[in-house]
């Protein structure tokens, strides 16, 4: 059968490779439905920006306030160029690069807040990082968070007398020098039986009573001596040291007499020349005799102890009235307690003392032939004794 020449064309056809059909290209997008996507995707963005909106107020990306990117014009209809599209695609990818930023951020301000809230803990400061605990979480260096930390009212209120060391010339201490002092002074307080009204602490772990001492940069063992002197050298100690005190310095009451010594105001070189000039006092009231403040301090500067005060006062409060009366009856010059210690204390005037005091048992002796009324303690000298 003959095949006519279309027939063969058809069978022709059908008999090669089949080749790939080509796609129908998609119609360009129009702005407006670019503008649509890039709308879609800016929502969603913000959606996941607002935790960051809410907790920081600005945009981590850019560090101003948080815009969402998107859509220019409505209802046009050219389309973006590709360039356009990129840019806004990765405007998209840089805030979710932020977003992921942002978060490990938080977390290691997290961490480093939990481990500084524990090192403060250890202090009892724990509540001072309240104010500042923002600062920490979003990762403030340390300078920043320190001079944040410092500019609060709690740890202003906390560490008060580094304001009044500053004020006075002084370095401000470290919290760790401050609270370690506070220590030192607390345990020498209960050493001493001193009552826990003095060193009582606030809930921020404040001990109002030692900022004085702080300001007033007093060491721990400068503090062990102010109580030491209060209470062995006048509580504990005799009756006339007390008296001798409340008479040469009445602003020094009985109740007043350990705050008296605390106070870092009082010189502990003043506390001192009192306390002792008291205690000289107190060896002549107790030996029957009296003197004045100006006269006690006048012995302590020439080295009177009150040992030596204790002796030489009862060695004169023991001849001093024979002494006066022999004095009188040679018609001698007045033998006067002041004769009698210029003599034993060796103060100024003391060769002329003594040959006044060897004088008159001299004509004792002799008007009694060899016999004195005056004994060798009532004038004695101190006990290195020349006599």
């Amino acid at each position: 059968m003959a095949i006519d020449s279309e027939t063969k064309r058809e069978a022709a056809r059908a008999s090669r490779p089949a080749t790939a059909t080509k796609p129908t290209p998609k119609p360009a997008e129009t702005k407006a439905q670019i503008d649509a996507r890039i709308a879609a995707n800016s929502n969603k963005v913000t959606e996941q920006l607002k935790p960051l909106q809410e907790k920081y107020g600005v945009d981590p990306a850019t560090g101003g306030p948080v815009v969402p990117t998107g859509g220019g014009s409505s209802g046009g209809s050219t389309p973006l160029t590709d360039e356009q599209v990129r840019e806004n695609e990765r405007a998209y990818q840089k805030q979710q690069d932020a977003i992921i930023e942002a978060e490990k951020k938080r977390r290691a301000g997290q961490s480093a807040y939990d481990l500084l809230l524990s090192e403060f803990n250890r202090y009892g400061l724990g509540t001072l990082l309240d104010d500042v605990k923002d600062l920490i979480v979003t990762g403030a260096d340390e300078a920043s968070l320190t001079l944040a930390l410092r500019q609060t009212k709690a740890y202003q209120a906390r560490f008060a007398a580094n304001k009044d060391r500053i004020n006075s010339g002084l370095r401000a201490l470290s919290e760790a020098e401050y609270v370690t002092l506070e220590d030192q002074y607390q345990n020498v307080m209960r050493n001493y039986g001193l009552p826990a009204t003095y060193y009582t602490k606030d809930a921020t772990g404040k001990q109002a009573g030692f900022e004085k001492f702080i300001a007033g940069d007093v060491s721990a063992s400068e503090l062990e001596d102010r109580i030491s002197i209060a209470q062995k050298r006048v509580i504990d100690a005799a009756p006339e040291v007390k008296e001798a005190l409340k008479q040469f310095y009445p602003g020094i009451k009985d109740g007043d007499i350990l705050a008296y010594t605390l106070d870092p105001t009082q010189g502990l070189a003043n506390i001192q020349k009192k306390v002792l000039a008291a205690e000289i006092g107190g060896a002549a009231i107790g030996a029957g005799l009296g003197t004045t403040a100006s006269r006690a301090e006048e012995l302590a500067r020439y080295g009177v102890t009150a040992e030596t005060a204790r002796e030489g006062y009862g060695a004169i409060g023991s001849g001093l009235q024979r002494g006066s009366q022999l004095a009188a009856i040679y018609g001698e010059d007045p033998y006067t307690q002041t004769t009698a210690e210029q003599e034993l204390f060796k103060l100024s005037g003391q060769t002329q003392a003594g040959e006044k005091r060897k004088k008159i048992i001299g004509m004792e002796k002799a008007t009694f032939g060899g016999q004195t009324g005056i004994t060798s303690g009532a004038l004695a000298r101190d006990r290195a004794g020349s006599y």
